[in-house]
């Protein structure tokens, strides 16, 4: 079974999409990785988000727009 990337509760951060087990929202990465910064300048920045985890919301990501061009 895969672990779950991403959560949403509305008693975290009002529901806001985030990393799962923590109260960083995707939105932040995809905000970084547009302002031109690293992934490892995130990953400094929000230590509770794991190299891992971002790589496997990185890979499900793409899989899904590439599915729904197809």
């Amino acid at each position: 079974m895969k672990r779950k990337i991403i959560s949403t509760d509305p008693d975290v951060m009002g529901g806001t999409p985030c990393f799962a087990g923590t109260r960083v929202p995707v939105q932040t990465l995809l905000d970084y990785l547009e302002a031109g910064d690293s992934i490892d300048d995130f990953l400094d920045g929000f230590p509770t988000v794991k190299r891992q985890h971002l790589i496997a919301f990185l890979d499900t990501a793409t899989e899904q727009m590439v599915a729904t061009v197809r």
